[in-house]
């Protein structure tokens, strides 16, 4: 997104000139998929598409935020003072509730200020939006405000944000992989400990092509619960001769030696998913380290076989891209990210073969599905940033 487009886009809003410019990463979760909540790792990173804003400070105290992506909403407005919860101020309640923990942490806010936002995220792709939102308004006010929040700090206080104030009980993935992107790197995250580590993702003369099914994922909420409580119940039947807090804790010849324990087809599968995931993450950021490029490929491919057999959350969508991307030349890997259902699937393929790939991935599933996908190029990139200096 060109700077002077923001900076001209703010003008028409708010008829005054922007100051500073900020930009915040989407992410994708390369391999580690329904792991988070089973105490297990997660393999994500930040990409290159997210979220855009234009800001211009204020002599009074109140704020206005203007989305370019849902322009009927209007400018929405509010006092510095007046932090909390409205349901009527629709999406403004991600960054406001922001600014409501650090309020609540003792952080004060001197001025108000006009903010407005443009992300080139697919809407509803599992791209994580919100998490994109939620760090580009903590890294807005910790640079304006000069509040020296830790980034970790500003990561926690995304995911509360996301739990206790818009009401959304998920894990601190997406906010953690936002907050603390690196360029070309991804982040190995123990869920269970918060210790992470970065792995150098050198692709070579490869890509990541992200494909998105365009199908909203209306499914996933409801099957994200149930298979939760399948991995709680498969667990506790573990837990009656072993001594595990979660089923990140076994080792593969573990759980094969253990699983009559749990006697139940489905939640076999579910828990062995959970179980052989996890250990695919740890080989996973191995053969990266190894410079095992193709190896890595492999065992992105492993990934979705696992969460369309035992974890059944992938649907016909998903599976079509899929399949038909490891049919091209050039691809070395591909699985379903996300929580499933429709979303995003990505691809490692390599550079002289992303049209050809596009096209012949694209025709197969439009023929097969009735409508488009659609293809990014998501390079691995920085976390949340101030860009450079309005007027440089």
């Amino acid at each position: 997104m060109n700077n002077n487009d923001l900076l001209s886009d703010y003008q028409n809003i708010f008829k005054s000139s922007a100051e500073r410019l900020f930009f915040s990463p989407g992410r994708i979760n390369l391999i580690g998929e329904h792991t988070d909540y089973n105490g297990g790792n997660v393999f994500p990173c930040a990409i290159s598409i997210g979220t855009y804003a234009a800001y211009g400070a204020r002599d009074d105290g109140k704020i206005q935020m203007y989305s370019a992506n849902i322009p009927d909403k209007g400018i929405i407005s509010f006092n510095i003072d007046d932090l909390d919860y409205k349901k009527e101020d629709d999406w403004v309640n991600y960054p406001r509730g922001i600014m409501y923990f650090l309020a609540k942490r003792g952080y004060k806010f001197d001025h108000g200020f006009n903010l407005f936002i443009h992300g080139n995220l697919p809407d509803g792709a599992g791209l994580s939006s919100s998490a994109s939102i939620e760090l580009l308004m903590g890294t807005i006010l910790n640079t304006v405000f000069d509040l020296k929040v830790d980034q970790l700090d500003l990561v926690k206080i995304g995911q509360e944000d996301e739990n206790n104030y818009i009401g959304v009980n998920s894990g601190i993935m997406d906010q953690f992989a936002v907050g603390m992107g690196k360029k070309d790197q991804a982040i190995l995250l123990d869920t269970n400990t918060m210790k992470y580590q970065y792995a150098p993702v050198k692709l070579g003369d490869n890509v990541i092509v992200i494909m998105n099914t365009n199908k909203r994922r209306e499914l996933a909420d409801s099957k994200y619960n149930e298979r939760r409580s399948e991995c709680e119940l498969a667990l506790k039947k573990l837990q009656t001769k072993l001594d595990i807090n979660s089923l990140g804790d076994l080792s593969i010849d573990e759980f094969n030696e253990y699983d009559y324990l749990i006697n139940d087809d489905a939640l076999i599968r579910r828990a062995r998913h959970a179980v052989f995931e996890n250990q695919r993450t740890l080989k996973a950021i191995k053969r990266l380290n190894d410079n095992d490029i193709e190896g890595f490929g492999r065992l992105v491919n492993a990934s979705h076989i696992s969460l369309h057999y035992d974890y059944e959350v992938t649907g016909k969508e998903l599976d079509t891209l899929v399949e038909t991307a490891w049919k091209q030349p050039g691809v070395l890997g591909a699985r379903m990210t996300g929580a499933g259902f429709g979303g995003c699937a990505i691809a490692i393929v390599a550079k002289d073969e992303v049209e050809n790939f596009k096209s012949n991935v694209g025709k197969t599933y439009k023929d097969e599905i009735g409508y488009d996908a659609d293809f990014y190029i998501a390079e691995i990139s920085d976390g949340p940033k101030e860009l450079s200096e309005v007027g440089e």
